[in-house]
C-alpha cells in the first residue's frame, strides 16, 4: 500500500515543466486534432462519408422480410365504414337513435347530444378468391384483393388529427420525437449514395402535424425525411443559381467542405459531419433527381395503369415515383394525400377522394409485383384514425351540409401488402355497429412494432439515448401481430 506522498510521486505530473515546448504538453486529443496524422484520419473518414454512416446501425437485428417501405397516409382519416368495414345491421338501422350503451364512456371530437346511427350509402362487393369485401368506390383495389391484407381492428389513443398523426408516425402525440422513417433509416441506413434514404411526397397540404410527420426529432439529422415535389423544382434549392454551372458549384462546395472539416476537427460535432455529407449528397442529386423525376421515360402502358401524367403533380404520379425510388434503393417513401376529413358531404367528397387514389394505389401493388419488388417492399395504406358509425351533419367549421362522420379512435381499418405480409386475408373484427374491436385488436404501437419486425428490426432494441433515457418508436409498448405475417 502506498501512502499519499508515495502515490503522488508515482503519478506522472500533469503540471507543465518549465522550458519545455508547448507541443509536448498537448493532450492526446489535441495532438490528434491538430496533427497531420489526425487530419489524414479525418480526411479518410470524410472521403468515404463514414461520419454520416456511423450515425446508423446499418445492419438489421435479424433476417428481414422487407427491405423497403412505401407508406400511403391519407391525411384526415378515411371512413372505414364506407370503404372496408361493411355493416349490414348499421345500414338497416340508419337514422335511428343510437343505443346509449354504445356511446357510454365514448369520446368524440365534435358531435354530442342525441346520437343518430349512420349506415353507409355505398354498396359493397366481394373480390378475388379471398372474397374481400370492398366498397363500390374502390373497384381497382378489388383487382389486387388477393395481394393485400386488410386489418379492421386498429385502435389508437388520440382523437384529434395532429396528435393522432404524430402518434401514428412517431409513437407519441406531441412533437419532438423521430418519425418512423427516421427510425428505419437510423436502423438500416441507405442503399443508394446518390439519393436520400427517406423521401416524402405530398398531394395537397401536409395537414395538422405538418413536418413533424417526417422529422428526425433527436436522432442525427441525416435521417430527416426529404420532401420531393411533383412539379417545378423537385427539391428546393437543389439547382444551381442562374448563371452558375456545376464547376463553380463544385469549387464552392470544396471551399465549404474545407471549412466544415476544420470546424469538425475542432469541436467534433457529428452534425457537422452530417452537413458535409449532405452537401455532397445534394451535389450528386443534381444528376440523379432529374432522371428519377422524369416519368415520361416510362412506357405508355405503365402511365395508363397508374393514371399518371408527366409534369402534373398528383397522387398517381407520386405512386409511380415511389416505385422508381424503391427501384433505386431508397429505404422508405411516404406519400401524404390530404382532404380525407369528411365531417360533412361524405357521399360526394369520399367518392372523389377514392377516385383519386384507387387506381394508382392498386397499380402500385400490381407494378411492384410484376417487377419482382413486392416481396421485398412493404406497402401500407391508411389514416390516423377512423370515423364514427354516427351521423354528423356539419362541416368542421360549423356550417351546415350533408351528412358526414366524426373522428373515431376506437376502431378503424388499414391495409398492407408485400414485404412479409400474408396476402388475401382480413384480420380483426369490429362489432355490428363498427364501434368497438371485438376480435384481434391491433394498437398503433403493435402496428409499428410489426413494421419494424418485417424490416429485421427488434422494436425493443432499436433505441436511442437522449436526455438520460433510451427512447424507441413504440415507447414502452407494442406487440407483434403474428396473424398478419406470411
Amino acid at each position: 500500500m502506498k501512502f499519499p506522498e508515495q502515490a503522488a510521486k508515482a503519478r506522472p505530473s500533469r503540471e507543465r515543466s518549465r522550458g519545455m515546448p508547448d507541443f509536448l504538453h498537448a493532450s492526446r486529443r489535441d495532438f490528434f486534432k491538430q496533427s497531420a496524422l489526425g487530419s489524414a484520419a479525418l480526411g479518410s473518414l470524410l472521403a468515404n462519408d463514414l461520419p454520416a454512416a456511423s450515425t446508423s446501425l446499418s445492419r438489421p437485428h435479424f433476417a428481414p422480410k422487407a427491405k423497403h417501405v412505401i407508406y400511403l397516409h391519407m391525411i384526415g382519416a378515411p371512413s372505414q365504414l364506407d370503404l372496408f368495414d361493411h355493416k349490414p345491421l348499421l345500414n338497416k338501422l340508419d337514422g335511428q337513435k343510437c343505443p346509449e350503451e354504445l356511446t357510454k364512456g365514448k369520446r368524440f371530437a365534435f358531435i354530442g347530444g342525441e346520437m343518430t346511427l349512420a349506415g353507409s350509402e355505398f354498396q359493397f362487393k366481394r373480390h378475388g378468391q379471398s372474397g374481400l369485401e370492398l366498397s363500390e368506390i374502390l373497384p381497382h383495389l378489388g383487382t389486387v384483393a388477393d395481394d393485400i391484407c386488410v386489418v379492421k381492428s386498429l385502435h389508437t389513443n388520440e382523437i384529434n388529427h395532429a396528435p393522432a398523426q404524430m402518434f401514428l408516425h412517431t409513437g407519441f402525440g406531441q412533437g419532438g420525437r423521430p418519425s418512423m422513417g427516421a427510425w428505419v433509416t437510423y436502423g438500416l441506413g441507405s442503399e443508394n449514395r446518390d439519393l436520400p434514404s427517406y423521401v416524402v411526397m405530398l398531394s395537397g397540404p401536409p395537414g395538422g402535424a405538418g413536418t413533424s410527420l417526417w422529422s428526425t426529432g433527436f436522432l442525427p439529422s441525416v435521417h430527416q425525411g426529404i420532401p420531393f415535389r411533383g412539379s417545378g423544382e423537385p427539391v428546393l434549392f437543389l439547382e444551381n443559381p442562374a448563371g452558375h454551372g456545376s464547376s463553380e458549384r463544385r469549387r464552392v462546395l470544396d471551399a465549404v467542405k474545407a471549412l466544415n472539416e476544420q470546424q469538425l476537427a475542432t469541436v467534433r460535432d457529428p452534425e457537422i459531419a452530417t452537413r458535409i455529407s449532405q452537401y455532397e449528397m445534394a451535389y450528386r442529386m443534381q444528376t440523379s433527381v432529374p432522371e428519377l423525376m422524369d416519368i415520361s421515360r416510362e412506357n405508355k402502358a405503365t402511365l395508363d395503369m397508374y393514371g399518371a401524367t408527366p409534369g402534373k403533380a398528383s397522387f398517381a404520379n407520386n405512386c409511380l415515383l415511389a416505385r422508381r425510388l424503391i427501384e433505386r434503393g431508397t429505404r422508405i417513401v411516404q406519400l401524404f394525400d390530404s382532404d380525407w376529413d369528411h365531417h360533412g358531404g361524405l357521399n360526394k367528397r369520399l367518392r372523389e377522394k377514392a377516385k383519386d387514389v384507387d387506381q394508382p394505389m392498386a397499380a402500385l401493388v400490381r407494378d411492384l409485383k410484376q417487377r419482382g419488388l413486392l416481396d421485398e417492399t412493404l406497402v401500407i395504406w391508411g389514416g390516423e384514425f377512423g370515423r364514427t358509425p354516427l351521423r354528423q351533419g356539419i362541416n368542421a367549421d360549423g356550417t351546415k351540409t350533408s351528412a358526414g362522420r366524426d373522428h373515431h379512435k376506437d376502431a378503424y381499418t388499414m391495409w398492407m401488402a408485400g414485404g412479409g405480409i400474408k396476402p388475401g386475408i382480413t384480420y380483426g373484427k369490429t362489432d355490428d355497429y363498427g364501434f368497438n374491436v371485438v376480435e384481434n385488436p391491433v394498437h398503433t404501437h403493435d402496428l409499428n412494432a410489426t413494421v419494424l419486425h418485417l424490416l429485421g428490426l427488434d422494436h425493443e432494441r432499436l433505441t436511442f439515448r437522449y436526455q438520460g433515457r433510451d427512447y424507441r418508436l413504440t415507447d414502452v409498448h407494442g406487440e407483434l401481430v403474428p396473424g398478419i405475417l406470411a
